[in-house]
Parts: structure tokens; C-alpha cells; sequence
């Protein structure tokens, strides 16, 4: 009996001693366990709303400058561990849109008229060239090279200090772009008006999409 009473106690030790080792994981699951999965490849669908838009600004003399906005058309960005992957982005240039107040309605200068000659053949020829297009080709850090296309003429152009945002399938991103308008024949064909305006044209891009 008394031999029952001390080993007793000694196998309950035991067991209990058994089951914690069981239940402990070993050193490589402990390091598995605490790292994060990688992230995955995203895809959005760029809203056609005025959730996303593109701000465009161009100078006249140096001195004016006129402002507005653009419409996208459609498209997608890819993302992944919250950096752009990937993108397609079609603009409509039929949204074109003024937001700034350097007009002289008195002198016959206002808004509409230059929206009007913003889509002649002058400048962006929207009947014959109803859209413009930006395809990412690679990224580095918050820039992305891509292929810009307007009036059919496509160049590599930069955009720059990207930022993306994503929440519940839902993205938002935002980055900079200057391209040469020469470069894709948006001039005026008569050059001493030509000469008045910069060659210059700033883009800011603003989007948000779903998956």
C-alpha cells in the first residue's frame, strides 16, 4: 500500500509532464508560427466616378496657368504589400474640365473656348483620338516607368511619389506626371502662338478602385 502511494503521485508527474512536452510546438514551428504570410497579388478596377480623377495644369508665358480635370475611362492597378505592381489607365478626353479663373469672358476668352480648343486637332484631337492611355512597365520603390499615349504617339514617361492605400478591397492611389506635349504633337500649328505656351504639362492622378 505504501509502495501505491508513492508511485502514484510519481506517474501523474509524469503524464502531465508527457502532455506539455506533446503540446509544444518544436523551435521551427514556433519560427513558422510567428511570420506573416506573404501578401498577394492584387487587382482593382479603376472607378469611373468622380472618385478618380486626373488634375492637369498648364502655363502660358510663365505666367498664367490654366487648371482642370479628366476622367478615366476605365482600367487596373495591381498592388501588392501596398506597392503598385501593375496598371493600365485609360483617360476619356471628352471629361476635359476647367477649374481655374484666368478668363476674360468680356475680351471673348472664357472656359468653354478653351476647352473647345483643347480638343481640336491643335492640341489633344479628340475626335480622331477620343482617349489617352498610360501603361505601367516596371516600378521601383514609390516610381513607375510606363508608356504614355496621346494622339495615337506613345513615350516612356515617369510617374512619380506614388502612394497606395488599400482597405476591405478597396485601393486608393495617387502620384505625378510631366510629359512634353511636343512629344505627341499637342501644339498649335502656327509656332509664334505656339511659342506662348510651356511644353510642359503636370499631371496629378488620383484614383481609387475595388477589386
Amino acid at each position: 500500500m505504501k509502495n501505491i502511494k508513492t508511485i502514484l503521485p510519481a506517474l501523474i508527474c509524469a503524464v502531465a509532464l508527457l502532455t506539455s512536452c506533446k503540446n509544444k510546438p518544436t523551435e521551427g514551428e514556433i519560427l513558422t508560427s510567428t511570420n506573416s504570410p506573404s501578401a498577394e497579388e492584387a487587382t482593382y478596377q479603376v472607378n469611373k466616378d468622380n472618385s478618380s480623377l486626373v488634375t492637369w495644369k498648364g502655363v502660358m508665358l510663365g505666367v498664367k496657368e490654366h487648371t482642370g480635370t479628366l476622367a478615366f475611362d476605365g482600367g487596373t492597378i495591381s498592388t501588392k504589400a501596398g506597392q503598385l505592381t501593375g496598371g493600365n489607365l485609360t483617360i476619356d478626353l471628352s471629361t476635359i474640365a476647367t477649374t481655374d479663373t484666368n478668363y476674360n469672358e468680356k475680351a471673348g476668352y472664357g472656359s468653354a473656348k478653351l476647352i473647345s480648343h483643347l480638343l481640336s486637332p491643335d492640341f489633344f484631337d479628340a475626335a480622331k483620338f477620343p482617349t489617352s492611355s498610360f501603361v505601367v512597365n516596371s516600378v521601383a520603390g514609390n516610381t513607375a516607368k510606363g508608356t504614355l499615349t496621346i494622339r495615337g504617339k506613345s513615350n516612356e514617361e515617369t510617374l512619380n511619389n506614388i502612394v497606395i492605400t488599400e482597405s476591405e478591397g478597396t485601393v486608393k492611389a495617387s502620384g505625378q506626371l510631366k510629359f512634353d506635349r511636343k512629344k505627341y504633337d499637342v501644339k498649335f500649328d502656327m509656332p509664334v502662338k505656339d511659342m506662348v505656351i510651356s511644353n510642359d504639362v503636370e499631371l496629378n492622378i488620383e484614383l481609387t478602385g475595388k477589386k
